[in-house]
């Protein structure tokens, strides 16, 4: 297939995401909270589906079938069962007390609704640094794999920066125009699309080989250990530790956790957590499986290579490999424009408005709104631009990302159903969390694991004894007044 057929494969269906997008700009409203949460209106297929392709990162495409190709398809059970399982559970656990409470106050930001809750401005600045912190690297990594799957569809005639440069360009247009209402219908189309597309590969792959028989038998004779359950990389420690960061990780990602907010009704909500881990195994059986059997296949991956384009290419035809690394590219985009607009609501919402508020400027929603929209272009330009640059640290910081929002997850929880927290003890919970485990990520003062358990699990629990302990010996602040702890029937939302 022609270098220009699969750019244009690539490059059309870019485009119908952004035709998308701008069909959801004539009915969005000028104002932040339809900017932010498509003014609490999304159902339960759209509400899933975003909610879906805004977690179909870099790592499902990429990452995953790459650790399933060196260790093997046991990380099925980490990402598709156990924290498809995690997950909803704290869908029901948090995002249904948040949308109670977004309902009842227009929250659109955690950071707003904790600092509400205990009178602070400062949990609030607290809450948007730290998401905002770890969230920068994982937008970066979105767009490196982007550049990446591009030149690696073109055999290098598509520079990376490029590649990079073009999600980019494609990212910023309709989260600009369409904010949230034009990213959750594109994202139902993106999440639709590449649950298809991952089983026609995978089916399209075992057709080539002669079926999954024939691929395991390959596999076993290559890698015996990959088809034999309970290898030494795959400890029951490290698969709980990964599952534990993994699904409270996902609660708290900003682009995940504002979704809470924009349910239209409590049925949707319900509806839509009670079908996630059906989703996710879904997903990630046929995509982790494909990177698992090419280990069988003779598919040679370079060190810093993806196993996915290589299957694509060298077993399907070019058209579908060009159509699936398009639909992955677009997934992608999917995840990044979420976190771009999250970022942007947590910079306004949080850092922008309490600053002017303060200092008595008149704060209006179309001039918020404005800014959102000028925060989403800078905050993409910024994230491109390092991703040129590839320091180690930040891709660090990105591959820690679930980790490093994990650590908010338990004091939130604390917050949202004690009613003896505190602002101190949320606040020393947070920072203690947050200091223990970046000293555990790149400096060799505090280990990494602990008797098999990561450094990510016992920086929560660590979080959650300081929430507990400090706040047993201090009392609320005068400012600490509502309560926001309420009976299910106080709001009327359905």
């Amino acid at each position: 297939m022609t270098l220009s057929a699969q750019l244009g494969i690539v490059v059309g269906y870019l485009v119908l995401a952004l035709l998308i997008g701008l069909s959801a700009y004539r009915l969005t409203d000028r104002t932040a909270a339809d900017f932010y949460l498509a003014s609490r209106t999304l159902g339960t297929v759209v509400l899933l589906f975003t909610t879906f392709a805004t977690l179909l990162s870099a790592f499902t495409f990429f990452a995953g079938p790459n650790i399933a190709y060196h260790e093997g398809p046991e990380w099925i059970l980490v990402m598709g069962l156990m924290d498809g399982i995690i997950f909803a559970i704290l869908w029901y656990a948090i995002g249904y007390k948040q949308w109670l409470l977004g309902q009842q106050y227009d929250y659109v930001t955690l950071g707003e609704m904790l600092g509400d809750r205990f009178g602070s401005g400062l949990l609030r600045g607290l809450i948007a640094a730290v998401s905002l912190l770890w969230l920068f690297p994982y937008v970066m990594l979105q767009q490196v794999g982007a550049g990446t799957a591009l030149e690696t569809l073109t055999d290098g005639a598509i520079p990376y920066w490029a590649g990079a440069g073009l999600i980019t360009a494609f990212m910023i247009l309709y989260v600009v125009l369409a904010g949230m209402r034009g990213i959750a219908w594109t994202d139902t189309l993106q999440g639709a699309f590449m649950l298809v597309a991952t089983w026609v590969a995978m089916l399209w792959l075992l057709t080539v080989v002669g079926g999954p028989t024939s691929a395991t038998a390959a596999l076993e004779t290559e890698a015996a250990a990959h088809v034999a359950l309970g290898s030494d990389h795959y400890t029951p420690q490290w698969m709980l530790s990964r599952a534990l960061v993994i699904g409270f990780g996902v609660a708290m990602f900003p682009q995940v956790n504002q979704r809470f907010f924009a349910a239209g009704s409590r049925t949707v909500l319900k509806r839509s957590f009670a079908l996630w881990p059906i989703l996710c195994v879904l997903l990630f059986v046929p995509s982790f499986m494909i990177g698992a059997w090419a280990h069988g296949l003779d598919v040679t991956v370079p060190a810093d290579g993806n196993v996915l384009p290589l299957v694509l290419t060298e077993f399907t035809p070019g058209w579908f490999a060009a159509l699936v690394i398009a639909g992955a590219m677009a997934a992608m985009m999917s995840s990044s424009d979420s976190m771009l607009l999250s970022g942007s609501s947590y910079f306004t919402r949080d850092l922008y408005r309490p600053l002017a508020e303060f200092s008595e400027r008149d704060v209006s929603e179309r001039r918020e709104d404005l800014i959102a929209r000028v925060g989403v272009v800078v905050f993409a330009t910024a994230a491109f631009l390092v991703s040129l640059v590839n320091p180690a640290t930040l891709f660090e910081l990105g591959d820690a990302a679930f980790s490093g929002f994990a650590q908010l997850a338990l004091p939130v929880l604390a917050a949202l159903y004690w009613r003896r927290t505190t602002r101190a003890g949320i606040g020393a919970g947070i920072l203690l969390s947050q200091a223990f485990y970046l000293s555990s990520h790149f400096t060799t003062v505090v280990p990494g694991t602990y008797a098999g358990w990561s450094a990510g699990v016992v920086g929560m629990a660590l979080g959650l004894a300081a929430t507990v302990a400090v706040s047993l010996v201090t009392t609320p602040a005068a400012a600490e007044r509502r309560a926001l702890y309420f009976d299910r029937n106080e709001t009327g939302a359905e």
